[in-house]
């Protein structure tokens, strides 16, 4: 018997919110998190990118110090998130073996391995920090939020490129209806911007190069779109099966519908053109949930602000939606945030959870002319969904032909 799964908690660090709340008010009100790097490599490594979307809070505004110097960045981030998740939810009283924690990320802990490798160079190898190989372990992450929860039913860490936490998601779904917890803690998150990533994508051509004004780089499905803008934080959401949930009383945003995970096999960094593998995750999430396309009222799209990928998406939606698409309100909320890359899914399905329970589809800033060749209804203001029930999905897609979607039902 097919188990009905629940959103009961959310938490959240990112460019434009220490908070998950503050990041979805900062969401509405039209704000970015790009902003001009000011770190001392920008200048003296003439990199030709000079901003990214940073946090907007340190994680040294929010954990002790001894956690800062045993963390990587971005198992900071993770930590940050899923603590503020599991208050959220309200600390629920679960059993450590059926509690599990589904995590991601899509780089891992570069800062710490670049670093580590600077202080061999410099000093030698005895002052090499003894916890290099665990602060830069891709489930570092993970691994810091289920030691914090006491999590014993399983730590898993996804590692998809762009695609990864929404995997998480898909994954927290299907332990949840084997019955293999009760309870899963699941999200991503990411903290690379670095000199070498920084200078790889822009080798690429792969980000948007508008050094002169930040906050208006990243511009989804807009005709001078040039790239993307990357970003930083973190994203956890509670998730539980809705017996679980009512049992304890708690808060419940949205249901989790499940979701489809496809593979391009096309390119290592280009998605198909013709969108097949995308088409294949959206469809393959609305069948197995029995719905179809026009019970679609909202979807938060993947939406890179990259020329070619953000063409494949509008195509593999037009592909699944046909003229229903007219119909959907499209949020593409990278405009904001930025790319978080392996925590971008987490934050954009906590966005969805958030537009359903709140029922405004967040807007799209920067899109000053849509490309015709993109015909999307694409909320540039909040906009009021309807009243009754409401599906939404979220797409996430990334490098290796990875896609992964995951669909929510308003409550």
């Amino acid at each position: 018997m097919t188990k009905k799964i629940v959103i009961t908690g959310i938490g959240a660090t990112s460019p434009i919110g220490g908070t998950a709340r503050d990041s979805w008010n900062a969401l509405l009100a039209g704000e970015s998190g790009a902003r001009a790097l000011e770190h001392d490599w920008v200048a003296e490594l003439e990199l030709p990118v000079t901003f990214a979307a940073t946090a907007k809070v340190a994680a040294s505004e929010v954990l002790e110090r001894h956690e800062m110097k045993r963390l990587d960045p971005s198992s900071q981030f993770a930590l940050i998130a899923g603590r503020e998740a599991w208050a959220d939810a309200g600390a629920p009283e679960v059993e450590p073996e059926r509690l599990a924690v589904d995590w991601a990320t899509g780089i891992g802990g570069v800062w710490t391995l670049l670093d580590a490798w600077d202080t061999l160079r410099e000093r030698g190898p005895r002052r090499v920090l003894p916890m290099t190989v665990p602060m830069l372990m891709p489930n570092g992450p993970g691994a810091a939020v289920g030691m914090d929860l006491h999590a014993r039913a399983g730590i898993r860490t996804v590692v998809s490129a762009c695609a990864s936490s929404t995997e998480s998601l898909v994954n927290a779904y299907n332990q949840l209806q084997a019955g293999e917890a009760d309870v899963v803690i699941a999200g991503g998150s990411e903290a690379a911007i670095h000199p070498i990533t920084i200078a790889s994508f822009a080798s690429m051509q792969a980000l948007s190069k508008r050094n002169d004004d930040p906050a208006t780089a990243s511009r989804p499905y807009d005709v001078n779109r040039d790239g993307f803008v990357m970003g930083e934080g973190a994203a956890a959401l509670v998730v539980e099966t809705e017996e679980h949930a009512k049992a304890r009383g708690a808060r419940i945003y949205a249901e989790l519908l499940g979701g489809a995970v496809t593979s391009d096999a096309y390119h290592i960094t280009a998605p198909d053109p013709a969108g097949l593998g995308a088409s294949r995750a959206m469809r393959a999430t609305l069948e197995a949930a029995g719905l179809g396309p026009a019970d679609v009222a909202h979807v938060n799209v993947h939406a890179t602000s990259t020329p070619v990928g953000d063409i494949a998406e509008y195509t593999a939606l037009r592909e699944v939606f046909g003229d229903h698409l007219d119909n959907i309100a499209i949020s593409a909320t990278k405009a904001s945030t930025g790319h978080l890359l392996g925590g971008a899914g987490a934050i954009e399905a906590m966005f969805t959870v958030l537009a359903l329970h709140e029922r405004t589809a967040p807007p799209t800033i920067n899109v000053t002319e849509l490309d015709p060749e993109i015909p999307l209804d694409v909320v540039r203001e909040p906009r009021t969904l309807a009243d009754g029930e409401l599906v939404a999905i979220s797409n996430s897609f990334g490098f290796g032909g990875h896609n992964a979607v995951v669909g929510f039902r308003s409550v």
